[in-house]
């Protein structure tokens, strides 16, 4: 017994747009893995079989080769993160203060961060900055004591802003925009002994510029009194005489005996 077989052999109308169907999207697949999109303020490290190729591609429209190559976006934006911190001074006190510390991640950089340190930007932070700013503080703070601290606060803020900024400058992955300190706490007592030094120095800046006031003015009234002769008083007594008084000091010149003239009396 025989079974015909029939002829399924693809022909006609139907097949040839079946064809152009998968043909278009593939077409469509192809385009849309090869080309992308970059958000403002972002910028794409674009990896080919894993491997970073290329520099950081910049917001817009990118293209890569679809299937081949990999984008992973990294925010360039300026990012603001707290860090509460204790730390020890140069007299061994402990203080507890914030640090905002205020970065961005240089675009040119992502490419070598994917390399070196993570496939993301979210660990930017913990592994690159929060490192060297702990780092910092404890250098800082271990070199001045409390009350210099307390009393210089803004100062220490830009020195440890300064220490930081150094310290990322030498892996140069980052920019650091601005880092305040706020919040410092310290044990009440040394509190109470801080605002006793403080108004000590403003006592004692007080006094010392008293005693200089007291200086200029013997000074001034020294120069005076050498300058100030018989004739130079005989001529202020005539610029203020009214005319009536009857007793007129000595005339200049004359022996220190001399009898003071007198006007409009009977000697």
């Amino acid at each position: 017994m025989t079974t015909p077989f029939r002829n399924v052999t693809p022909s006609g109308p139907g097949s040839t747009a079946t064809l152009l169907l998968v043909l278009s999207f593939t077409g469509f697949l192809l385009l849309t893995q090869a080309f992308f999109v970059v958000p403002a303020g972002q910028v794409a490290v674009v990896t080919t079989l894993g491997k970073v190729s290329g520099g950081s591609r910049k917001p817009g429209l990118n293209f890569k080769l679809p299937f081949v190559q990999s984008t992973y976006p990294f925010n360039v934006q300026t990012q603001v993160k707290p860090e509460k911190f204790d730390s020890l001074t140069k007299d061994l006190q402990v203080i507890s203060a914030t640090a905002t510390v205020k970065y961005a991640l240089k675009p040119s950089e992502a490419g070598r961060v994917f390399r070196t340190i993570s496939y993301n930007d979210r660990e930017i932070y913990s592994r690159i900055i929060q490192p060297s700013l702990l780092k910092a503080l404890k250098s800082v703070f271990s070199k001045y004591e409390l009350v210099t601290i307390a009393s210089s606060w803004s100062d220490i803020s830009q020195l440890v802003e300064q220490t930081v900024a150094e310290e990322l400058r030498s892996f140069d992955y980052v920019d650091v925009q601005a880092l305040d300190l706020t919040g410092l706490k310290i044990a009440d007592e040394y509190r109470a002994a801080i605002e006793q030094k403080q108004i000590a120095e403003q006592q004692l800046l007080r006094a010392q510029t008293e005693v200089k006031i007291a200086e200029q003015e013997a000074k001034r009234y020294d120069t005076l009194n050498k300058s100030l002769d018989d004739q130079v008083l005989f001529k202020l007594f005539l610029d203020k005489w009214d005319g009536r008084t009857q007793v007129v000091p000595s005339l200049p010149g004359s022996k220190g005996g001399a009898p003071a003239v007198i006007v409009g009396g009977k000697r």
